[in-house]
């Protein structure tokens, strides 16, 4: 009888300390996600700035400022990681070309405006990075939990599913992959 209760009791306990590490897990993704989603929207915020500031240099590149602001948009109506995933890599794509024509426009290089906007967006980039990293690193220990036996029972049991890493998009993925090439 002794012995039938200390196993209900391990039994009991290893059902409550796993299912609240299980809780806990999702909720560090939620947490991770929320900070990605708050660096974006600094970004978002920042873009706007950095367009003005370049329209009045860059009358005739109407084109590339237009494309910033639509991948914008198309990066703040995402809601999914993976959706997200590829709208940011087409808005981080937009800005680069935005910065290239930094360089055609000595003025605008000079620009205080356009040097201050374009240190906060690279501070918000790195943000952004730190924060695709840790949220990563929550979705690996919650699907871990989640896929790992004897936790996975509880996970079916309980309905918790496995949620989606902050991937790059398979062009990107390729270019990050390749040496650079040096020339000098």
């Amino acid at each position: 009888m002794m012995i039938t209760l200390i196993v209900i009791a391990v039994v009991g306990l290893y059902v409550v300390m796993t299912y609240n590490g299980l809780v806990m897990a999702r909720q560090r993704v939620k947490e991770a996600w929320s900070t990605i989603d708050t660096q974006l929207k600094r970004r978002y915020d920042l873009i706007p700035n950095l367009v003005e500031t370049v329209k009045g240099y860059a009358k005739h590149e109407q084109d590339t400022l237009e494309k910033v602001i639509q991948a914008r948009n198309m990066a703040m109506n995402a809601t999914q990681p993976e959706a997200k995933g590829k709208a940011e890599n087409a808005l981080s794509g937009a800005l680069k070309s935005i910065f290239a024509l930094s360089e055609s426009y000595p003025d605008l290089k000079a620009n205080q405006n356009f040097l201050e906007v374009q240190q906060e967006l690279a501070d918000t980039e790195s943000k952004i990075q730190a924060s695709r990293q840790f949220y990563n690193t929550v979705v690996l220990t919650l699907n871990t939990k989640v896929e790992m036996f004897p936790s996975n029972i509880l996970a079916n049991l309980f309905h918790f599913q496995k949620e989606a890493f902050f991937e790059l998009d398979a062009d990107e993925a390729k270019a990050v992959r390749q040496a650079p090439k040096v020339q000098f």
